[in-house]
């Protein structure tokens, strides 16, 4: 059975503003369905023009774009609460694919009805803003990193998000969370090659900072990580909406 907006589990987590009844009526009249896929599955393919838009519910995944030699690069990681397609909604295609990195379990909204949400929702569609402000922000920041952090702080900027998310939607267990991607996803996102990656994520281990081994990243210190990764340890959590 699908989920009830009423009953969602993400609703109930303090990452995600609250919604009023009002919200959650109309968004369980926005949602279309529920969609459940294996690992590996492709989401969204870029220039497709996709009839569908997606929140994850549960489980990974990641958005890349595909050169003209086939090769891939990573542009960040989706985890549950991150809303998908905003570009095929807005922009009519799409310019990155997005693919399943473990099962996944995705809210379903039908693409036109978008524009509803926009004439009879003002502050649903302020969220999606926000949410695609914010978007351009992690971007920035992460341009803003290749060009001035090491592969150290690149790697710990990396870890220290997250944990915090994970930390933040309940996936985190005595500082371990499931963290399934390769080591050449996360070098293709940081700018590192992978001989790079491999020697700084050693580095880290030695240094008694972080393992991530079997699909399990673990953090030591997690005081050390942030200052690695020049974050202060004390910051609060940004609130973000849930779609």
């Amino acid at each position: 059975m699908p989920t009830e907006c009423q009953n969602c589990p993400l609703r109930k987590l303090s990452l995600f503003v609250d919604m009023s009844d009002q919200e959650v009526d109309f968004m369980q009249r926005f949602k279309s369905g529920e969609l459940e896929v294996e690992a590996g599955t492709t989401l969204m393919m870029e220039g497709s023009n996709s009839p569908q838009l997606f929140t994850v519910l549960q489980g990974m995944g990641l958005r890349y774009k595909t050169f003209e030699n086939g090769e891939r690069q990573v542009i960040n990681f989706v985890l549950p609460g991150d809303f998908i397609g905003l570009q095929a909604g807005v922009m009519r295609e799409m310019q990155h694919s997005v693919e399943a990195t473990t099962p996944m379990t995705l809210c379903v909204f039908d693409r036109k009805a978008v524009w509803a949400l926009f004439r009879d929702q003002p502050e649903r569609a302020f969220d999606l803003t926000w949410l695609a402000a914010v978007e351009e922000h992690l971007l920035g920041e992460s341009l803003a990193i290749v060009g001035h952090m090491n592969g150290m702080g690149r790697v710990a900027r990396a870890f220290v998000r997250l944990h915090d998310r994970a930390d933040a939607l309940g996936l985190l267990t005595n500082g371990e969370m499931h963290l399934p991607y390769k080591q050449q996803d996360l070098a293709d996102a940081l700018g590192l090659s992978l001989v790079h990656t491999n020697k700084t994520l050693k580095k880290l281990r030695e240094q008694g900072v972080a393992t991530w081994r079997n699909s399990r990243l673990k953090i030591l210190s997690y005081p050390k990580l942030c200052s690695l990764a020049e974050l202060s340890e004390s910051r609060e959590p940004m609130q973000r909406p849930l779609i």
